[in-house]
């Protein structure tokens, strides 16, 4: 069973596999998951190639933000979320306790790499959310929160 530290690491594998999904992170996160994921198989590790790559095509079809053909990118991008999650929960299950302090280095550089490359050169937008009353916009590292009623 893994410690909190290890479940919070694979939930956030999962959410960088959907966030990094169609930017210039996207490959060299791609290519690192799949060898990490293929242990050292060259035929396991293309089987995650070919994972990572259909994640990426679902993702790309049902849009970012549920706006593509498909219509349904959130719903999409919480399905790929949850199965990379899952994954990464049993490959770090599986692992000794050895190999699996090395697997979770390398997961925690992936993702730090990850949102470096993804993060914008300078000022500028990544996300724009409104939920109801309240608009939520990051960039740069911040977020922003607005209300746009009574509430203190």
């Amino acid at each position: 069973m893994l410690d909190e530290a290890m479940v919070a690491l694979a939930a956030s594998v999962g959410s960088g596999v959907v966030q990094a999904a169609g930017t210039d992170a996207w490959l060299a996160l791609r290519n690192r998951l799949a060898r990490l994921f293929g242990r050292g198989g060259r035929r396991q590790e293309m089987v995650q190639l070919e994972r990572l790559d259909r994640t990426a095509a679902e993702l790309t079809a049902a849009g970012q933000d549920g706006n593509g053909p498909e219509g349904n990118g959130n719903e999409e991008r919480a399905r790929h979320g949850a199965a990379w999650r899952t994954r990464t929960e049993d490959l770090l299950e599986q692992l000794e306790a050895d190999e699996r302090a090395a697997a979770v280095a390398e997961l925690r550089a992936l993702l730090a790499e990850a949102a470096e490359a993804a993060r914008p050169a300078a000022g500028g937008f990544t996300r724009n959310v409104f939920l109801g009353p309240t608009a939520v916009v990051s960039g740069d590292g911040n977020v922003q929160v607005n209300r746009f009623d009574s509430r203190p």
